[in-house]
């Protein structure tokens, strides 16, 4: 494995003032007059997300999966996912997946396995996200939130694998949880 340079641990960008310009329940913006690293000066403007990301891939005993299908704002696009959802900062974040599993798709899971954290888009926003696998099922009825329209659908992880990467599924969320199921099943990694 290749090893990496240190990180440099100082800053190179010069903050001189900041200012909020928007806020609602979800998020904040901040506006940040600096200097960039370049030594120029500019405006650098972060979304800030004032919950995680959650993300939760399901397997059942013949490696089927669930996905939610749902209208993106956004995107404008219709999508299909993972389910997924946001947790308050200060909740644990295994109990924020398990509420928005049984939310969206009605299951509950006896086992879980947090299988990656990443931020979604670091050059504009701080927003993090912890990704879980849920194993050992029991599936209910789902209990989606009032302002949600949400589709589900039961289907074999394999074809979701191939949809990935055939560009049909385009969340990041879902793309990440995906291959990284598709590896840890290739290197003997995953246990049921």
């Amino acid at each position: 494995m290749t090893k990496l340079p240190p990180n440099l641990h100082e800053n190179p960008w010069k903050t001189h003032s900041s200012e909020d310009v928007y806020e609602s329940p979800w998020i904040s913006v901040h506006k940040h007059i600096v200097t960039n690293p370049g030594g120029l000066p500019g405006t650098y403007s972060v979304v800030h997300f004032k919950n995680l990301a959650i993300g939760v891939i399901v397997l059942d005993e013949e490696n089927n999966t669930w996905l939610v299908g749902q209208y993106r704002y956004p995107i404008e696009q219709y999508t299909w996912e993972i389910p997924e959802g946001g947790g308050k900062l200060e909740i644990d974040p295994l109990d924020s997946a398990k509420r928005e599993l049984l939310e969206e798709t009605g299951i509950v899971a006896k086992k879980w396995t947090k299988i990656q954290e990443m931020y979604l888009s670091n050059s504009a926003s701080d927003e993090f996200c912890i990704l879980f696998l849920a194993q050992d099922l029991s599936v209910g009825k789902s209990q989606p939130e009032p302002d949600e329209e949400l589709q589900l659908v039961k289907i074999p992880f394999e074809e979701v694998y191939q949809m990935v990467l055939c560009n049909k599924i385009t969340d990041s969320l879902t793309v990440t949880a995906v291959l990284k199921v598709k590896l840890m099943m290739l290197e003997n990694d995953l246990k049921g």
